[in-house]
This record gives structure tokens, sequence and C-alpha cells, in this order.
């Protein structure tokens, strides 16, 4: 069966650039390749084709693929990160980075303004920052492996909102889903993810914020 647009399928997927792995879905890829996170949960990924999960030139090349096969990719820095825009360079001074506690030196990460960006050079009371992505202006490649399609609207709905809001739980009957969080979600997203919903699944939110355990004891 070939991949169409808004097709909910996992896959596993390993990226590379310039021969060095940036991300992978494997535990043991990423621990050969010294990327490995302890707190991230390596496993097949669910994304839904067309709605900008992966990138662009993955996303697209995805569409009209065969399930249960593998494929490998290379994708145009356009359709990978985009290419390096001059103007996402800034010179910050050094006062800015003493108010944070910061001690700046060249490849140090920082976040400036809510913005992430890399520490280009330091000197003269000032430090260039890199607000590019770290992976712009390079070609790079993807191996992907496309397990399965997704079929079952409970998967499909969990995963869509997973990739969004990290862990939740849900309730779905027939065409309607209570969405049970913990934190607070902002209402525009709350407003995109009900669009989204109704749009690729016929499904209607309804966002509720769980109840707090009750810890008061019981006399028996």
């Amino acid at each position: 069966m070939t991949i169409k647009k808004h097709d909910f399928i996992e896959i596993d997927y390993t990226g590379k650039v310039e021969d060095m792995v940036f991300d992978t879905t494997s535990e043991k890829a990423a621990k050969d390749n010294n990327i490995f996170n302890q707190g991230f949960k390596y496993k097949p990924m669910v994304i839904c084709i067309g709605e900008n999960m992966v990138i662009k030139g993955l996303d697209t090349r995805l569409e009209g693929k065969e399930e249960n096969k593998e494929y490998d990719f290379k994708i145009p820095t356009e359709e990978a990160f985009g290419k390096k825009d001059p103007k996402l360079l800034r010179m910050v001074p050094m006062s800015i980075f003493k108010e944070q506690n910061i001690n700046p030196m060249p490849g140090l990460q920082v976040n400036i303004d809510g913005m992430l960006g890399t520490i280009r050079t330091v000197g003269g009371g000032r430090a260039i920052i890199d607000f590019n992505h770290p992976l712009s202006g390079k070609d790079v490649e993807y191996k992907v492996k496309i397990n399965k399609l997704i079929t079952g609207k409970k998967e499909k709905l969990d995963s869509y909102l997973n990739y969004f809001l990290g862990d939740i739980n849900t309730e779905l009957t027939e065409n309607k889903a209570k969405v049970f969080f913990d934190k607070e979600i902002d209402e525009k997203v709350k407003g995109t993810l009900k669009n989204k919903c109704k749009e690729l699944l016929n499904i209607d939110l309804e966002f509720l914020k769980r109840p707090k355990a009750d810890n008061k004891e019981t006399k028996g």
C-alpha cells in the first residue's frame, strides 16, 4: 500500500549530515555515534504526512512510498533546515551575559530573549550570536524504515496530540474525545489542535484539567 497525504505512519529513521549522525530513533545508533541522551525515549515515531511533523524534504519524499520498506533520501539545504540567514547573526554586549551569569565562549548555546543561538565569536566587549538552526546551510541524509500504516483512530489521535503536548490521556467516544492534561495549555494551541483534529480525523476535542488526586486518608 502506498503512502498518501494525511496518512498516519510509524517510522524509524537515522539522519546524517556530512556522515555524522545528528538524529535517530534507534538507541543503539545513538550510543554508537555518541549522541545518546539518557532522558530521551528512543522509539519509532508516528507522523501524519503533509503536516510538517518532520522536515519538508523528508515529508514530501515519504508520500508515494510503501509500508514495510526502507529508503535512503538525500535532501538539499533548501528542503532541510534552510540556508543561513545573515540577519540572524546578532552582536550582543557582554553586559547581557553578566546579567544572566553566563561566561560566553565560542560554541556555547545560549537563550537570548527566548531565542536559542550559538556564540560564534567573543571580543571587544561583545559576542556574535548565530540564531540560525545549527544545521542550516547543510545537505542532509535520512535512512527511513516505514514500519506500518496506522489505521486505528485512537492511535492516530494520541500520537498526534503527544507530538505537540507530550504525554496526555484521552478518552474517545465515536467522534468526540476528552483530552486530560496536567499543565496549562495555551488557548491558541488548543484552538489549532481542535481545528486540526477535526480536519484530519473528524474528531471534536474537549480539553479537561485532570483533577488532583485525593490524598486524604479514608477511615475504615
